[in-house]
Order: structure tokens, then C-alpha cells, then sequence
């Protein structure tokens, strides 16, 4: 079996997480990025809130952007970051030449805990493969199974 198999079985086992650089990721150019999840949410609230000032008062434009703001912050933002995780592991996963490509630009990096304790992590300057033929059988579950550097 190769080193990719084998880290998908761990990853879906919850032996192992998967970090994605999701800043990284989510920037125009990245294979993953979606303008319209970012840019058009952000343009929505702006333009509502320079139409509620110019039209109505102050008051409601400053309302407006606030609220707006909250949605962005606290409900769409994660939601973005999920995805985005999502699309990078999928793509990650699906093909080892892209595995290797992000995996060098630093942008992915491995994590596992051994059964006595002891946990071990992998980033851009170790090699990925000797880090997955390294971990023994039976890894303990590790809760979360997901990982987000700058989240």
C-alpha cells in the first residue's frame, strides 16, 4: 500500500488530522478559492450599507454594516473555512502529485498521537511519506480530526 492510501486510512480512521494553511488556500489563485463566497458577501453589505445612508440616514447605514459585519464574522466566515478545508482535503487526497505540490509550499501538515502519549507532527520540512511509513498500527483516536493553523 502507498503513503497516500495509507494516511487516507488514518485520516478517516481519526488516527491522524490533516492541517491546511487556510489563508493560504483561500486566496485568489488557489485551486480551492471562490470569489463569490468572498467577495460578493462582503460587496452585498457594503453597497446595502452606502445605499441605507445615502437613501434613508446615517443611523441605518452604520446598522446595516454592523450587522453585517456580526453575519460575516460569525456565521459565514466558519462556514468559509470548512469548505475551504473541505475542497483542499479532497484535492490533497485525491492526487499524489498534488499532495506533493501543496505539501511543498507549506500549506498542508500531519499530526498523530502514538498509543504511549507521545505526538508527533510533520510540516513542510520533513518528508510526508517517511512520516506515514514511521507511525505504528493502532494510533489512538484523536478528537477533532481537523486542523486549521490560522483558523
Amino acid at each position: 500500500m502507498n503513503e497516500l492510501a495509507r494516511l487516507r486510512e488514518l485520516l478517516d480512521a481519526d488516527q491522524a488530522k490533516l492541517g491546511v494553511h487556510i489563508r493560504r488556500m483561500n486566496s485568489p489563485g488557489s485551486p480551492v478559492y471562490r470569489s463569490v463566497e468572498n467577495v460578493v458577501p462582503a460587496a452585498t453589505i457594503l453597497v446595502s450599507s452606502f445605499a441605507a445612508t445615502a437613501l434613508v440616514h446615517l443611523w441605518l447605514g452604520i446598522a446595516i454594516l454592523v450587522v453585517g459585519c456580526w453575519w460575516w464574522l460569525m456565521k459565514h466566515l466558519p462556514r468559509v473555512k470548512d469548505d475551504v478545508f473541505d475542497r483542499t482535503a479532497a484535492l490533497v487526497l485525491g492526487d499524489e502529485r498534488q499532495f506533493d505540490l501543496w505539501w511543498s509550499q507549506g500549506v498542508l501538515s500531519l499530526f498523530a498521537k502514538l498509543p504511549d502519549g507521545t505526538e508527533l507532527a510533520a510540516t513542510r520540512r520533513d518528508d510526508w511519506r517517511a512520516w506515514v511509513r514511521s507511525l505504528p498500527e493502532g494510533l489512538e483516536q484523536i478528537a477533532g480530526g481537523r486542523e486549521r493553523p490560522d483558523a
